[in-house]
């Protein structure tokens, strides 16, 4: 769940980048970078924290010029150190620098054909820039007989060598130097990916962005968004290329409506508000059939809230914040490892004894991953006075790992891989539970946008779309997000 943006203007482009990458800060909190190019050099700046933690003053007069990529990062594939921050930059064939939102499932074997066929050289275990060099590689195919300007076709042409050879899911947008803006989208558009355009009078400009929200509040309108198996290039001086690479079929992520996304995104096209409205009355025609005394619903903010709401009209039942979030903490579920997020929780949320006091509640919650934070704010509201406790989850059990780019590669850490609904229900101390269906998950974001039929599911039991994963590929997923969560030495694991 990284965020990308993608800007090419008239003016300055810095500023831009800065406010964009803010706005899609929730997508990623581990690192930011960007790169700008102007005057025939590349400007980067990156590092680990928070896009207001990582680029001072200093910075922001460096990165000169009128086009630029930008990124936030939460580390999926790799570790989190600094050096594996984005973007990605190589030098040869004219320059690219890269952000990439996603993750590459054929990461192992790509890395061997770049050493030894592409003989290419990685600095780092980032699948990020192993696609940058396979996009610099197939470039450079293209370039042999035209080495001053590459064309459209060209850049096309190389893109799709580079769909073919990638799997997974993923979303990339590469500056040129000297030429442009490139952005592509993996097959079956799992990962998200806009374009908005702006006229100011003179010539026009673009952007294109991981989530809508970020266009708009730049001033830009939103065109469309980049369709599964699509490349898109804005030339710097020649405008606005597109061509369809590879054949393609729509399988966008559902947990992007359920979790990542902004509530005033628009995600190919489906509002990602609208969507959770919709997941709200789902959920009570579930819950009515049980005819529950409830006193109030009551959301685990943030992202539950507006499903809260629906649910809690279509009950008729009293809606009512119940919750105080300290904002200056992160979102848990994308923290590193489970000591952190155990010990957030309690400073994160804070109740209001008011609305739980001798009261049936109804506890609203995106999802349930692990259980744990589930179970600790079921005992804050019972500490808080509550009679009963009710939870309802507005996200299928979660049960499988994904492997196209959030962070919840383990399976073990699963509570609904492990444990029946009943025995979920009773560890984390709740008096009912209710799981959002699937079917009604998906009919929720499907009206949104009625052609598209199909949604990737597989983290809720659903077929991987994209990539053959076996066991072995999920293993290897596993292991490397353990070593990449372990403590560095004794003394740090004394401390966890």
């Amino acid at each position: 769940m990284c965020g990308i943006i993608g800007i090419i203007q008239n003016t300055p482009v810095v500023q831009d980048l800065y406010d964009g990458l803010i706005v899609l800060q929730h997508r990623g909190q581990d690192a930011a970078g960007m790169a700008t190019y102007n005057g025939g050099q590349i400007h980067l700046k990156k590092g680990n924290g928070y896009v207001r933690d990582v680029f001072r003053t200093k910075n922001i007069l460096r990165l000169q010029g009128n086009m630029g990529v930008g990124h936030v990062r939460y580390p999926t594939a790799g570790c989190s150190s600094e050096e594996e921050a984005q973007p990605f930059y190589v030098n040869a064939p004219f320059g690219i620098a890269l952000a990439h939102n996603g993750t590459l499932t054929n990461y192992e074997k790509l890395k061997k054909e770049v050493h030894h066929i592409n003989l290419r050289h990685l600095n780092t275990s980032s699948d990020s820039e192993v696609l940058l060099n396979i996009l610099a590689f197939e470039l450079s195919h293209e370039a042999k007989h035209r080495i001053s300007k590459l064309t459209p076709d060209q850049i096309f042409k190389a893109v799709k060598r580079v769909l073919r050879r990638v799997e997974g899911g993923y979303a990339v947008i590469a500056m040129i130097v000297d030429h442009g803006i490139l952005a592509f989208r993996d097959p079956n558009g799992i990962r998200p990916l806009t374009i908005g355009i702006r006229n100011t009078g003179a010539k026009t400009e673009y952007m294109m962005a991981s989530e809508s929200v970020a266009i708009q509040t730049l001033g830009y309108k939103i065109l469309r968004d980049v369709a599964p198996g699509e490349a898109v290039y804005i030339d710097k001086t020649d405008g606005f290329f597109f061509k369809q690479c590879v054949k393609a079929q729509f399988r966008p992520c559902i947990f992007e409506f359920v979790y990542l996304a902004r509530p005033d995104s628009l995600i190919d096209n489906i509002s990602v508000y609208k969507t959770r409205l919709r997941m709200g009355q789902y959920l009570a025609q579930q819950i009515k059939k049980d005819k529950l005394h409830i006193d109030v619903v009551v959301p685990v903010p943030e992202t539950s809230r507006h499903i809260a709401i629906t649910l809690a009209g279509a009950l008729r039942v009293k809606y009512r914040e119940g919750f105080i979030k300290n904002r200056y903490i992160g979102r848990t579920f994308i923290m590193p490892n489970q000591e952190a997020r155990k010990k957030s929780i309690r400073y994160k949320l804070n109740p209001i004894p008011l609305e739980f006091r001798n009261k049936n509640v109804l506890l609203v919650d995106d999802s349930i991953v692990r259980g744990n934070t589930s179970r600790q704010i079921i005992e804050m509201v019972r500490e808080a006075g509550a009679k009963k406790v009710y939870f309802a989850s507005a996200s299928p059990p979660l049960i499988n790992p994904c492997v196209y780019g959030i962070d919840m590669p383990v399976r073990k850490d699963f509570i609904a891989n492990q444990l029946s609904r009943d025995e979920i229900c009773k560890m984390i101390k709740a008096d009912k539970l209710y799981y959002q269906k699937y079917e009604d998950l998906e009919k929720s974001a499907h009206l949104g946008n009625r052609k598209i039929r199909k949604f990737c599911w597989a983290c809720m039991g659903g077929k991987y779309p994209a990539g053959n994963i076996t066991e072995e590929v999920l293993e290897r997923v596993e292991q490397q997000r353990s070593v990449c969560e372990m403590p560095e030495n004794e003394e740090q694991m004394t401390l966890l």
